[in-house]
């Protein structure tokens, strides 16, 4: 699996995850349960990952989409 983007707003996992169903590229979001363990603050970021063999693709077309994608992942 590898890393596209980590971020606490929600919205933008399901704008990402919807963009990437369209395309055929399945994304499972990482950290989702941590609610239990911060208390339902949302201070922990989500991960959003695919997998290796999608990355390249995922990241072009989050990219075309107006997506912003740090560089550091």
């Amino acid at each position: 699996m590898q890393e596209l983007f980590r971020t606490n707003d929600p919205t933008l996992i399901t704008f990402a995850s919807a963009l990437l169903a369209a395309e055929g590229i399945d994304c499972i979001v990482f950290d989702v349960h941590t609610s239990a363990v911060e208390g339902s603050l949302g201070f922990l970021p989500r991960r959003v990952m695919v997998h290796q063999r999608d990355a390249f693709r995922a990241r072009a077309i989050l990219r075309d989409n107006a997506f912003e994608l740090s560089d550091r992942v």
